[in-house]
């Protein structure tokens, strides 16, 4: 098999394949190998995706939404849309001074 040198990967890929690399106790190599095969579409199936997401990143959750909750959703959306940007400014304020007053 040849050998292929990457060069210039930035610091945060690096530090991401190192993460990867750890949580799976997997060479870099295998994680490299991994992602190239996942990205060039040549991996069988979805196993290398979840790796690939950010901690917390919601994007992979699929699913649908009852009618209630789709008819709360537009109610939400329509609200914003009325909403000023100066009342929506004054509303996070006053969360995040009535969040800072509560003890953990």
């Amino acid at each position: 098999m040849p050998d292929i040198v990457v060069r210039h990967i930035d610091e945060q890929m690096a530090e991401r394949i190192k993460q990867l690399a750890r949580e799976r106790r997997w060479s870099i190599n295998e994680v490299i190998l991994h992602a190239l095969r996942y990205g060039l579409g040549l991996s069988p199936g979805d196993v290398f995706s979840e790796l690939l997401l950010e901690p917390g990143d919601i994007a992979h959750l699929t699913g649908a939404w009852d009618a209630d909750e789709q008819a709360a959703f537009q109610e939400a959306l329509a609200a914003l849309s009325q909403a000023s940007p100066a009342s929506l400014s004054e509303a996070a304020k006053s969360y995040e001074r009535g969040a800072a007053a509560e003890p953990l």
